[in-house]
């Protein structure tokens, strides 16, 4: 990256933001968990709240599924989202859906930071970290150690083998990525990959180092109702300290 920063040395990467928010929510019971309040606040609006007040962001992208197109730019405009470019429809899978936003970025677009719209925890700081590293190495995503011990097994049950735990990350989101060098990526692994869960998959499938930045264990997903309670546990005793 350093012919990058030698020809943009005194202006600011443009970082386009696509939030990630088409999935099934399976798991919530029929409900739709990005639209579901923590304490008060749709899970997706904080989300929205945290790129929108993060400095280093200059637009957000948001997928969505297409029925819910019209409520997200509803919700958009009710809180205030003024750095919102477009709202474009998911696909059938996540790889999908995050291409479809990644395609809808502004030309002007250097980097581009994919996140979890279910992930209503993470702060502008939390991004600017993330993105100060993603500027320097190209590429980078927030990540916690593993506290639990790991097993390797086989559908059978039995464990083959235990990974040392040092070694493990949990990793979160923003994923921050060069956008010329993941969309090359990208295109790459929709021919070489099945499927995916995880961007950064694509940049080290690409060959693609890409740095670890310390994430904040109150940065989780939600994905089952009781992460609601445990996301509105985390922000009170974030709002106590």
């Amino acid at each position: 990256m350093e012919e990058y920063f030698e020809s943009n040395l005194f202006s600011k990467p443009f970082l386009s933001a696509v939030i990630v928010a088409a999935g099934s929510s399976a798991r919530m019971g029929g409900k739709d968990k990005i639209f579901l309040p923590v304490a008060g606040i749709p899970v997706v609006a904080r989300s929205l709240l945290a790129y929108e007040n993060c400095e280093d962001v200059s637009e957000i992208i948001v997928v969505t599924r297409e029925d819910s197109i019209a409520k997200m730019e509803e919700l958009a405009a009710e809180y205030g989202i003024k750095k919102l470019r477009a709202v474009v429809p998911g696909g059938n899978t996540r790889a999908e859906s995050v291409k479809n936003g990644v395609f809808a970025v502004s030309k002007k677009a250097d980097f581009v930071a994919i996140h979890d719209g279910a992930r209503p925890l993470v702060l502008p700081e939390d991004i600017s970290r993330c993105a100060g590293d993603a500027f320097e190495y190209g590429g980078a995503v927030l990540a916690v150690p593993a506290v639990d011990t790991i097993k390797y097994a086989k559908k059978n049950g039995f464990v083959e083998y235990t990974p040392a735990r040092e070694k493990l990350f949990a990793v979160q989101t923003p994923q921050i990525f060069s956008l010329e060098i993941y969309k090359t990526a990208m295109e790459r692994a929709f021919r070489e990959l099945s499927d995916w869960t995880d961007d950064s998959r694509i940049f080290e499938n690409d060959g693609r180092k890409v740095f670890l930045t310390e994430g904040k264990r109150y940065n989780i997903k939600i994905t089952s109702p009781e992460d609601i309670l445990i996301a509105e546990a985390l922000l009170k005793g974030r709002e106590n300290q």
